[in-house]
């Protein structure tokens, strides 16, 4: 199902970046003119007016959006070609399709589940795909389809990567990892061909492995949080899209960290698919801009 916003209709984001330098501004809000469109927002950032990189975010409104897409499009390769700036137009009515990837823990995933129901994610869902069963039944209680998809034992795992792939295949636009406790190899990564979301704990690399919580309780920890950023071939080392914290005490128990640990991760995974979603983020190497 596609669902288009009302409230955005006929609105598009325009990213651009590259190599900084005079005029750019300017011949971004000229075309923007010239097209007989109307900017909402802009924001922009320099990490240095003299030979940094130049990040721009442009919204804006154009009447029967849809037909002046060609036009525009041409406009922006020849306007900005003799700059050397890559740009992304898309339209924001239009929802991007994001799958979830989930193990047996649910908070994450019934979190995304219930805040796209009730309209805060300008998503859509076309799949929840799992290597456990236990979550099945909530899943389709939101009427999105779950498939199960037996993680093997052992270090390969292309067999069932290889399933997932199948079902992702021209389905989706981007990948979230809902707390899905399986390493995805390269191949997966470099195959899958859409941005990949994850979320974990952000106790790494001091408290790698299994009962993170227990650990960082022994070491008297202060502050637990969550990070979120994009998958790469380098473990957990991918940008990061957003964090958060929360201050606990020695009178917090394991399971208490573990129950607010539970927490951050909902908020900073929701806020990341909505920053995604949104176009709001641009990469940069292992680096990111979040306007």
């Amino acid at each position: 199902m596609t669902v288009h916003t009302d409230a955005l209709r006929d609105h598009a984001c325009l990213i651009v970046h590259g190599p900084d330098q005079p005029g750019l501004v300017a011949a971004v809000t000229a075309l923007v003119t010239r097209n007989n469109a109307n900017i909402v927002s802009l924001d922009q950032y320099s990490s240095d007016p003299a030979g940094g990189q130049f990040f721009q975010r442009l919204v804006f409104h154009r009447p029967d959006l849809a037909a002046a897409f060609p036009d525009l499009e041409a406009d922006l390769d020849q306007t900005l070609a003799p700059y050397g700036m890559q740009w992304r137009l898309t339209d924001q009515s239009v929802p991007k399709r994001m799958a979830i990837l989930a193990s047996t823990s649910d908070h994450c995933l019934l979190d995304l589940l219930w805040r796209h129901r009730r309209g805060e994610l300008p998503v859509t869902i076309p799949m929840v795909i799992s290597n456990h069963t236990n979550t099945a039944e909530d899943v389709r209680t939101f009427g999105v389809p779950f498939f199960h998809v037996p993680s093997q034992s052992g270090a390969d795992k292309s067999a069932s990567e290889t399933e997932i792939l199948k079902l992702l295949a021209g389905n989706v636009d981007f990948v979230v990892l809902a707390r899905y406790m399986q390493i995805l190899s390269a191949d997966f990564i470099e195959q899958v061909g859409v941005p990949v979301i994850n979320i974990h704990h952000s106790f790494l690399p001091a408290f790698i492995g299994a009962a993170p919580y227990r650990k960082a309780k022994e070491r008297g920890v202060k502050l637990i949080g969550a990070t979120s950023h994009y998958v790469t071939t380098d473990l957990d080392e991918g940008p990061i899209i957003e964090q958060d914290v929360a201050r606990v005490t020695h009178a917090d128990t394991a399971a208490d960290l573990q129950r607010r640990g539970a927490d951050v991760e909902r908020a900073v995974l929701s806020r990341a698919v909505l920053w995604h979603a949104q176009d709001r983020v641009i990469r940069d190497g292992n680096h990111t801009i979040v306007f």
